[in-house]
């Protein structure tokens, strides 16, 4: 967790193209042979086996009743009892990262992000074959966001707290650790775990619009009664819930996940009330004041602004424009200076080898995020003809899709240590994970109570890999001078998070589809010079 600051079958993601013909089926193999020797004096990524292993690892953070169709065998039923203290069926939801804690904010940007992906590469996604697994990890998050909103103005926040977590190393079918439940309501607000959950809900709507209308309009129902529960009651949640300040603290304050919310809440439902809050609440709130260079589950003005600057030259909100310009020119100060290119010190930090690194704690979050924001950015310039313009020069749409795939990349393996950051991807990657229920031995295969510290005698200071692999996790990653330390208490650099590897699995697909299209057009070039 953030402070303050059975693998599975491998599918073989191929281009699939119909009804080519015999000549070209040969040219195409021909291709392949050519490529698969090329490429092993090089370094080529399977994007295919990241993005189905990434979506495993939602699984593995499963809290409540492990479904019948669970693919990561070595977990079991967990936390059944939740929010029974409390009155409340606050059963299932994520566990964040390596221990039991469901924390609300990272929760619903975990699930904010998923959705966000999955809006926008969703036909990647679903070529890819992975449409049904993503979907089912934005159902197990937004599923408990019901439940936690048990009236208009009551959210449950958290259920147990960190302190007395961190005092014990179990599985979480074993917990022994308090269960509290705590909530934010009209007395004690939280404008910013409302405003996310809001987003995370809205977000979710118009994923499963066409798939499943009836709970697309729940979850849209949640989302507006949250947004309003926030908007009139304001104040952040770190200041209702004493017990989360050390972990997730709401530095930013709830003003972004205001904005961010109506954002939202614009796409799913084309009211213009939302979009008028955004233009509104653009200078007080901060949307067009900040200039940022991170996103996070903490910080949401870059991700805000990149969407509202899409709405810029859009005939429909001509009027808008002054408001929007500023919000694009915030929107390009983030890009800018992920790619270098603002002045000085205006931009991100990057480690000898070229990642970016924003803070010493889980700075593979900020990598991730980074990544996303920059492809979405980067199609919305290709697909409206435009550049972005930087302190340091005009760049261009592939430039800045290069840059993220580069990051993207060095996750995989294209780094120093020649380590795979993503759990379980490729041959070397971390073994010693920070994280209670991977690094002990599965309850499926010895169902023997172990007590509260049995976990730190037996299992956290063992030399040993973890005997589960958390397949798909993205972990903290390297320091600032690309240098990582495998070891078990190492979690600044070992323990992974829900939001590190949610908006991967978008970009995943979409360097995929890239290398899926690349494939067929050298074997249509091919074939048009084979006459």
């Amino acid at each position: 967790m953030e402070k303050m600051k059975k693998p599975h079958n491998n599918k073989h993601h191929y281009f699939r193209a119909s009804k080519i013909s015999i000549l070209q089926q040969h040219c195409c193999l021909c291709l392949f042979i050519f490529t698969i020797i090329f490429t092993s004096t090089t370094q080529a990524f399977d994007y295919g086996d990241a993005l189905s292993k990434s979506l495993l690892y939602f699984e593995a953070q499963r809290s409540g009743r492990i479904p019948y169709n669970q693919r990561v065998t070595w977990r079991d039923h967990s936390g059944l009892t939740d929010g029974l203290e409390q009155g409340v069926d606050l059963v299932g939801g994520y566990y964040d990262a390596g221990d039991h804690v469901k924390f609300g904010l990272p929760m619903a940007f975990t699930v904010t992000m998923l959705s966000w992906g999955a809006i926008e590469y969703m036909q990647e996604i679903a070529d890819a074959g992975e449409l049904e697994h993503t979907m089912e990890a934005i159902k197990w998050g937004t599923d408990y966001f019901i439940k936690a909103h048990t009236s208009p103005n009551v959210l449950w926040a958290e259920v147990g707290d960190g302190d007395t977590d961190h005092y014990c190393w179990q599985r979480p079918e074993d917990m022994t650790t308090s269960r509290r439940a705590f909530k934010i309501d009209d007395t004690n607000p939280g404008s910013d775990l409302a405003g996310e959950t809001a987003a995370a809900m809205a977000a979710a709507s118009i994923v499963f619009r066409n798939t499943n209308p009836h709970y697309s309009h729940l979850l849209l129902h949640h989302a507006r009664q949250l947004f309003e529960f926030g908007d009139k009651y304001r104040g952040n949640y770190d200041a209702s819930i004493d017990v989360v300040k050390s972990y997730y603290a709401s530095v930013s304050g709830y003003m972004d996940e205001l904005l961010w919310a109506a954002m939202w809440l614009y796409k799913a439902t084309d009211k213009e009330e939302y979009f008028e809050y955004v233009i509104s609440n653009a200078q007080s709130f901060g949307g067009t004041g900040w200039s940022i260079s991170e996103f996070s589950w903490d910080v949401k003005y870059a991700g805000l602004q990149i969407i509202a600057s899409q709405y810029l030259n859009d005939e429909k909100h001509k009027n808008h424009d002054d408001i929007l310009e500023q919000y694009r020119s915030k929107a390009e100060f983030y890009v800018c200076s992920c790619l270098n290119k603002n002045n000085g010190s205006n931009n991100v930090e990057r480690t000898p080898a070229g990642l970016l690194y924003v803070r010493q704690w889980n700075n593979m979050q900020y990598v991730s995020n980074a990544a996303f924001l920059l492809t979405v950015y980067a199609d919305f310039l290709r697909n409206t003809n435009q550049m972005l313009n930087c302190y340091e020069g005009t760049v261009g749409h592939e430039e800045i899709l290069n840059f993220a795939k580069s990051q993207v990349d060095y996750i995989l393996g294209s780094n120093p240590m020649h380590m795979s950051y993503l759990v379980g991807y490729g041959p070397n990657y971390p073994e010693r994970v920070h994280h209670r229920g991977a690094s002990i031995v599965s309850y499926k295969d010895n169902k023997g109570f172990i007590g509260c510290t049995q976990g730190y005698d037996n299992w956290y200071g063992s030399e040993a890999p973890n005997p589960n692999v958390l397949v798909g996790a993205l972990v903290g990653g390297p320091d600032s001078q690309d240098n990582f330390e495998d070891q078990r208490n190492n979690y600044m650099q070992t323990e992974a998070c829900t939001y590190n590897t949610a908006p991967l699995v978008a970009v995943f697909a979409k360097l995929l589809h890239i290398e899926n299209q690349k494939f067929a057009d050298d074997c249509n070039s091919l074939l048009g010079c084979s006459f």
